[in-house]
């Protein structure tokens, strides 16, 4: 997401995997049993729950829920969310009652495709730009760039890469991701946990934002009716486009663990395309559960660029609706590359 970043890197298709389990609330009389295997669990399977009593109390009931959801102790995951997962209980003993809880990660239950792409076109980028959002709308380019001091906010030819139209970011903010709906343009600032709304017509700012749980503005992408953004860690979160308040989550997994530092987000037929940060490739994901579903390989791109001192990361990711295609550029690329995605 930015130079001075420092991060272990795992070269695309093997994005960054780990896993990790919250504090439990826990009873010295029960404690919820899972069929989970170290917590961890695929989401084809069917998770059952019971309860231990370690002091041979006389349960009257059991009353579960995951995530706030009530549900029996047989519960289909086919159709949940991906992720680290709370278990509730309420167990009413005696004439008295505990809550208890634990924690599980449900992964995907298959590995993600690997897809490759073609090139189809070639189209000069400006150099200097250190994209961080990319985005099609009505026929025109729209970019937002990042770097303190640096950052703007764009319209921009993309045949020619003539820019169109330009605002610059005061000093103290470090652009993010960008996306365009109903004519306005919501643009991420990186740590200072503040977005912006502009008028896509004028650019004139309207109004500004601040964030919830995610602490930090990477990505943002939309489906026609709520914004996505990512906080570069395994968490795409889903705003309300009028109020910009965070309504829900989605965790990013695949089968073996999570997908951390999620940058760049573009909508693509009913799917969040992803890159992740210091990664050469883009992932696919289910907006519904977090699947990663598919990972394209796009790390023959650097080498097709001019290669300079400042040269870095693919990051720029812009669906076109007219041509069907997709858009992809990185940081201080001199190349956007319009390609065609090809399934193996």
């Amino acid at each position: 997401m930015r130079l001075f970043k420092i991060l272990t890197i795992t070269v695309l298709p093997l994005f960054m995997i780990a896993c990790g389990s919250n504090s439990e609330k826990k009873s010295k009389n029960f404690s919820i049993v899972t069929n989970t295997k170290r917590n961890t669990i695929s989401n084809n399977e069917t998770l059952t729950l019971s309860i231990k009593n370690s002091k041979n109390l006389t349960i009257d009931s059991v009353a579960y829920k995951i995530n706030n959801q009530k549900t029996s102790d047989n519960f289909d995951l086919s159709k949940s969310k991906l992720g680290k997962q709370v278990i509730e209980a309420a167990v009413y003993y005696n004439g008295q009652n505990e809550s208890i809880s634990t924690n599980i990660i449900i992964l995907n239950s298959f590995t993600p495709k690997i897809y490759s792409f073609k090139i189809i076109n070639e189209y000069p980028h400006d150099i200097t730009s250190y994209t961080q959002g990319l985005e099609f709308y009505n026929g025109e380019l729209y970019e937002s760039t990042g770097q303190l001091g640096k950052s703007k906010l764009r319209k921009v030819d993309y045949k020619t890469g003539e820019v169109l139209k330009n605002i610059n970011l005061t000093k103290d903010y470090f652009g993010e991701g960008l996306t365009i709906l109903n004519d306005n343009i919501y643009q991420l600032t990186w740590q200072s946990g503040i977005g912006f709304v502009y008028d896509v017509n004028t650019f004139e700012k309207k109004s500004s934002f601040k964030y919830g749980k995610s602490k930090e503005g990477w990505g943002l992408c939309n489906d026609g009716k709520v914004l996505y953004k990512s906080d570069g860690t395994e968490n795409i979160w889903i705003l309300d486009p009028e109020t910009l308040v965070e309504k829900d989550h989605i965790q990013v997994y695949r089968n073996k663990g999570k997908v951390e530092n999620l940058n760049e987000l573009e909508w693509i037929d009913g799917k969040i395309y992803s890159n992740s940060y210091q990664n050469d490739g883009v992932a696919i994901i289910n907006p519904e559960n977090g699947a990663v579903e598919a990972l394209i390989n796009f790390s023959s791109l650097k080498k097709k660029v001019k290669q300079h001192p400042t040269l870095d990361v693919l990051n720029g990711i812009a669906y076109n609706p007219d041509t069907n295609t997709i858009f992809v550029t990185g940081k201080h690329w001199d190349k956007l590359f319009e390609v065609e995605i090809i399934e193996n």
